[in-house]
């Protein structure tokens, strides 16, 4: 399979009776694509930022349905846009009781099996301490140094200029994963458990750099919610696929 990377020589491109079946497209700019006549059959996307836009299938944009229907499949996943202190309490204990569940059920070896360019379950949980590191300890607090050393930053963020001597090479127990995770999110509990609208309403710095943006403290809750539905799906859905290959 022949592959291209980091390319813009297709945008703006015109494909006529081009077979694309069984591509896969990764970490690809596909906004504003047209499709007309195609056979989708088995088309299956998976987009993070897909509810900050339109996807218009026979003319209908289809986002806000699939928004419902996962609200639906994880209630209290609504309370990810809450702008109340009660609604980020509420969906803060939704969302971690629907996780308790998934590690309760998840059996041991698929503790670290994973589908191919996924994340495993114990992979999925260290990305969830580095985001609340990131945007609790880093961006609300202003912790100089926030990251624990055993969070999982995204892929190819050191290809980015991210220093990554924080994160500890080697093997990580369950065990320790599970420990540093129920501290991280104890703090978050704990944070909740008396913020206050104004403390919500502050201004706080993008962890990642730039100006372009500053979050409030509420915004920095909110991407901590957003990240635990959106990684919750994404390993529910993989594990059943882990599951379904086994049986």
């Amino acid at each position: 399979m022949t592959t291209y990377s980091r390319t813009k020589e297709f945008e703006g491109g015109a494909f006529d009776r081009v077979s694309l079946k069984g591509a896969t497209f990764r970490n690809s700019d596909l906004s504003n694509v047209t499709m007309r006549a195609v056979d989708v059959g088995g088309l299956d996307i998976d987009s993070h930022d897909l509810f900050f836009g339109t996807l218009i299938v026979n003319g209908i944009d289809v986002v806000p349905l699939v928004d419902a229907e996962l609200n639906r499949r994880f209630p209290g996943r609504e309370l990810q846009k809450a702008e109340t202190p009660e609604g980020l309490r509420e969906g803060w204990e939704a969302v971690q009781r629907a996780w308790a569940d998934t590690v309760a059920e998840t059996p041991a070896e698929l503790i670290d099996a994973h589908v191919p360019d996924e994340w495993s379950l114990s992979q999925t949980l260290r990305h969830l301490i580095l985001a609340t590191d990131t945007w609790l300890r880093g961006s609300i607090l202003g912790e100089k140094q926030p990251l624990h050393e055993i969070g999982l930053i995204f892929t190819g963020a050191a290809d980015m200029g991210f220093d990554m001597s924080v994160f500890r090479d080697g093997d990580i127990s369950y065990d320790e994963i599970l420990h540093v995770r129920a501290e991280r999110q104890e703090m978050v509990t704990d944070f909740l458990a008396d913020v206050t609208p104004g403390l919500l309403a502050e201004e706080r710095a993008n962890p990642w750099g730039g100006d372009d943006w500053r979050p409030t403290v509420g915004d920095c809750i909110r991407v901590i919610l957003e990240e635990e539905w959106a990684h919750l799906r994404y390993i529910r859905r993989d594990l059943e696929r882990l599951r379904s290959a086994g049986g």
